[in-house]
């Protein structure tokens, strides 16, 4: 049985890993494409009920029956339309598994009629690399036959500093209006921490008061991720931190993240703000927090009071998640921890409740304005607020994976 019928929007999805199982059950939930196709690239278990239930259940999130229907509600239809292809059916959508080609350009999407890909390994990072280099690589869907492959990380470079110019990033709700479909053929669709810190900063720049930033910084609270190790490991020859090989059950541990980088790409204003980034990976399954630092310029009213304050702030997310950032952006005025988080589906939630400033004074002497031509004798004094903010996000289903469907979804539509 073939999934290649006429006239029917089919999705690719390359690998079954944790984004790849929930870009499955959020596409399934969706139901914007007839079909779906899954590469894993191998067989997986022993029978076809083992590979029902990899896609079936989730340690974190519990089960795909949840997930649809909820604790109370009716369990999801998984059928087997075919076992030797294997073909399922899940809730009506039918879901082909291939399980032979382990290299992108061997998947031979264009029989399959898939057009868009989502490639969810984490391996292939790097868009200047091609086929004939003789290793497998991102640009190897396009050679089996997809138009449009998203990656579901950040692209790394090897070689270069210069992405293509077929490729790009972008975030659904902050830069996905740009994508243009005779040009852009290799997308990433950045981190879960990219995708939750711009839309934190997406309202503050569009406002007029809140735009004048100094400087800004930020540490992600982050839930532990496979690339950590389950108990401690001897690091390789080449290791530079000795940290990534640490028990994820029995530490915090500091890492780095390279948000700042993929920031930029998607919000390009933001290169004028020192901005400095790092992560602390914490041992919970899913749920970070984003503690966002920001100095404004601010002004004073006529009572002295500065205009940047937390009233000011948190007025600028409400508004946001009103207009142009709703149902991505959330606004929470209660004490949450992260577990209330997990399954959100939002780029973001502001804990307004912790959104805190203070308003000091940057003092600027005579000597220092003479010496950049104003002649003075009076002192100069700048004030500036200082504001911290946190925003929670479900890295896996609820931010990441939420806002890469509806970017993949938008670039099918618009794809000629």
């Amino acid at each position: 049985m073939n999934l290649s019928f006429k006239n029917k929007k089919l999705l690719g999805i390359n690998g079954l890993g944790r984004i790849g199982k929930l870009l499955l059950w959020n596409q399934i939930h969706l139901r914007h494409y007839d079909g779906i196709v899954v590469n894993c690239g191998r067989v997986v278990g022993k029978t076809i009920d083992d590979l029902i239930q990899v896609i079936e259940m989730d340690s974190t999130y519990g089960s795909i029956h949840k997930f649809l229907y909820g604790i109370a509600g009716r369990k999801a239809e998984i059928k087997v339309l075919d076992v030797e292809e294997p073909l399922l059916e899940i809730e009506g959508i039918p879901v082909k598994i291939l399980r032979t080609a382990r290299d992108p350009k061997d998947v031979n999407w264009l029989n399959e009629g898939v057009r868009i890909v989502v490639d969810c390994t984490g391996t292939f990072l790097d868009p200047t690399m091609h086929t004939d280099s003789g290793k497998p690589c991102l640009r190897g869907h396009l050679d089996a036959g997809a138009l449009k492959v998203i990656c579901s990380a950040p692209f790394k470079l090897k070689s270069t500093n210069s992405v293509p110019e077929d490729a790009t990033t972008m975030i659904y709700g902050i830069n996905h209006l740009d994508f243009d479909p005779r040009k852009h053929n290799l997308i990433s669709a950045a981190s879960c921490t990219t995708t939750g810190l711009a839309h934190m900063l997406k309202p503050l720049l569009e406002n007029e008061t809140t735009s004048r930033i100094l400087t800004a910084s930020m540490s992600t609270i982050h839930s532990a991720t496979n690339t950590q190790s389950i108990l401690d490991s001897v690091p390789k020859a080449d290791a530079t931190d000795l940290r990534k090989t640490r028990s994820v059950l029995n530490n915090i541990i500091l890492s780095t993240t390279g948000v700042t980088k993929a920031l930029e790409q998607v919000m390009p204003n933001i290169k004028h703000i020192g901005f400095m980034a790092d992560s602390v990976r914490v041992p919970t399954s899913t749920v970070s927090l984003i503690n966002l630092n920001v100095t404004f310029h601010t002004d004073l009213d006529e009572l002295g009071e500065p205009l940047v304050n937390r009233k000011l702030i948190n007025d600028v997310y409400l508004k946001a998640a009103e207009g142009s950032q709703k149902d991505l952006l959330l606004v929470s005025n209660r004490q949450n921890v992260s577990a209330d988080m997990m399954g959100t589906m939002a780029a973001v939630v502001i804990e307004a409740h912790e959104t805190h400033t203070r308003t000091g004074f940057v003092t600027i002497p005579a000597s220092t304005l003479a010496t950049h031509g104003m002649v003075t004798d009076k002192i100069l004094e700048l004030p500036v607020t200082h504001a911290k903010i946190f925003g929670w996000y479900d890295n896996e289903l609820g931010s990441y994976v939420n806002c890469l469907s509806r970017l993949t979804n938008y670039v099918e539509e618009h794809t000629i």
